[in-house]
């Protein structure tokens, strides 16, 4: 779990960073190891005592990724695309941290 999160956000930092110079195929490629990795860690990764503050992590991340920073100079287009690839990681995850949770909150 703990290699799963530093891959997944490594390779999205990498990605991003260079993400308009590779090929879309090899995008879309890169897009389903960031879906698997952050479903890895979601199951593996996040404790019940962590769910709060990987969920309220995973919330700002995501809202940040959504948020379009290309308009900034010289460096938007890179922290947009590095978010944009570090959301489809913790998008994943956070669906799973939050339905354990539901769970856990059902069977109390």
């Amino acid at each position: 779990g703990h290699y799963a999160f530093l891959a997944g956000a490594l390779l999205a930092l990498v990605v991003g960073l260079f993400a308009s110079q590779i090929s879309i195929s090899a995008q879309t490629t890169i897009i389903y190891i960031l879906l698997v990795l952050g479903l890895v860690v979601g199951f593996l990764n996040v404790t019940s005592k962590e769910t709060t503050e990987f969920l309220v992590a995973a919330i700002v991340l995501l809202v940040a990724g959504s948020v379009n920073l290309s308009n900034i100079p010289v460096v938007g287009m890179y922290i947009h695309s590095i978010l944009a690839y570090i959301a489809i990681f913790v998008a994943p995850a956070a669906v799973i941290v939050a339905l354990k949770a539901v769970k856990g909150l059902a069977e109390r």
